[in-house]
Order: C-alpha cells, then sequence, then structure tokens
C-alpha cells in the first residue's frame, strides 16, 4: 500500500495541490486588494488547508473546541512538529486568526506575498527597530479582536519533542490583557518532519488539541511567567507519550 500511495501523491495529489496553492494565493491577494482582509485573509487558506489535508486522505480528531467563547479573541501558542502543522491548524481550528510567521517566508512564491496581502504578522528580528515594528504590528491586529496563532518555538523539531517556548506571544497577551489558549499537534512530525521536507508524505492520523484558556493574574512579568510555563506544561501533556520531554533543538 506504501507504494500505491506514493503514486497517489505523484499523479494526482502533487498536481491538485500545486493548482489549489497558486489558485488560493489569487484569490487571496485579490480579495484583499478589494474586499474585506479579514474575510479574504483567512477563508481561502482555511479551504487550501482543508482541502490538503483531505486530499493526503489523512485522517483528522479536533478535540476541545468546546473551550472557546464566540467572539473573544485568543493568542493560540502550539507545538511545532512539522509541515503540515499549518494546515491542520489552518483548516481545523475554526477561528479566524492570524499567523505570527518567519520573514523568510514571505519569499515564498505566491503564497509568501498573499501572506503579505492578507495581513499576516512576519516576524521580523534584525535588529531593534525591526522587532519594534513585528510587535506594533501584531498589537495593532490584536487590538482590532482578531486572534493570533504562534509557535512559540519559532523553528520545527528534530525529533518530535518540545524545545524551549519564547516569551514574545506570551508578552502580547499580558500587554493586551488577553486569553492564552495552548494547541497540542500529534501526528504531523510523522506525516512530514523537517528532516524529510518536499518528500513522500506518510500516512499518519492528525490531532488538534484546544485546550482550556490561561486567563491573566495580573498583569507584567509574573502574569507572563505564568501563561508561559502553564501553556508548556499543558501542550506537553497531551503530547503522544513517545514524544513527551524537552530535547533541545539547536535552531531556535
Amino acid at each position: 500500500m506504501k507504494y500505491v500511495y506514493r503514486l497517489y501523491q505523484l499523479f494526482i495529489c502533487l498536481p491538485l495541490f500545486l493548482v489549489a496553492s497558486v489558485l488560493t494565493s489569487v484569490v487571496t491577494i485579490l480579495g484583499c486588494c478589494v474586499g474585506n482582509g479579514h474575510f479574504w485573509g483567512y477563508y481561502p487558506g482555511k479551504l487550501w488547508s482543508w482541502f490538503t489535508v483531505r486530499l493526503f486522505l489523512l485522517p483528522v480528531r479536533v478535540e476541545g473546541r468546546e473551550n472557546l467563547s464566540p467572539g473573544q479573541s485568543y493568542v493560540f501558542v502550539s507545538n511545532h512538529q512539522g509541515s503540515f502543522d499549518i494546515f491542520l491548524v489552518y483548516g481545523f481550528l475554526g477561528r479566524n486568526f492570524k499567523w505570527m510567521m518567519k520573514r523568510q517566508l514571505r519569499s515564498m512564491p505566491f503564497v509568501g506575498m498573499a501572506c503579505e496581502y492578507s495581513h499576516q504578522i512576519f516576524v521580523d528580528k534584525r535588529g531593534p527597530k525591526k522587532i519594534k515594528e513585528t510587535y506594533d504590528k501584531a498589537r495593532k491586529t490584536l487590538s482590532g479582536g482578531m486572534s493570533l496563532v504562534v509557535f512559540p518555538e519559532g523553528a520545527r523539531t528534530f525529533t518530535g519533542h518540545m524545545g524551549v517556548f519564547r516569551r514574545g506571544a506570551f508578552m502580547l497577551a499580558d500587554e493586551l490583557q488577553l486569553p492564552v489558549v495552548p494547541l497540542t499537534i500529534n501526528g504531523s512530525f510523522d506525516v512530514m518532519p523537517r528532516m524529510r521536507d518536499f518528500r513522500w508524505v506518510t500516512w499518519h492520523p492528525l490531532t488538534l488539541t484546544i485546550h482550556k484558556p490561561i486567563y491573566p493574574i495580573g498583569q507584567g512579568k509574573d502574569n507572563v511567567a505564568n501563561a508561559e510555563e502553564k501553556s508548556y506544561e499543558v501542550v506537553m501533556s497531551a503530547l503522544e507519550e513517545q514524544y513527551r520531554g524537552f530535547v533541545e533543538n539547536p535552531d531556535q
């Protein structure tokens, strides 16, 4: 069955995925130019992600949607297992949000331009001025009632285990007094880890666990530390047992 699945990927999945990626990017760019950026910056990408996961015949289970309140803005923080994290969160979280992503992704053909036009937030670490501009944009986005999704590890794992969490997302949540919602992704590392980028997809179920929000306990460094530590503990607790525990990521 492995080789049948690979033939299916080569002759059906790859052509359809490329067409869908280009079409989604074009629709996003044109839609954001003439209409509501919050709509066109989310729904085409959501549909593209849902389509991609279904195209590769990957089973998905989402747990914990009942933990989210309608109309509430959140800062979502997730572990970063592999390339399919984006498709899983975008396609199945069920909340309109903006991504906080590496600035290098801006250079990706079609997709990078679509992210630019849809006002996703690119993290630029080339000096204090650029960092300040990044967080000013994120602050403005969240102040407008939008949610944000961040991978606080900043880089995909090499082992399936979690590295350290960076504090930027938790500092933003603290400043705006927003609840932080931990997300746990399971299965993405088995589907396509970073060591196998642009190679065969391995069939494996995907699970997205939406945990209960962590509400502010005040404002300042104690609140930041509380949200960071609790988020890390909660995300870790829902990982498959073989991937629990800290393993240093040299790319962080």
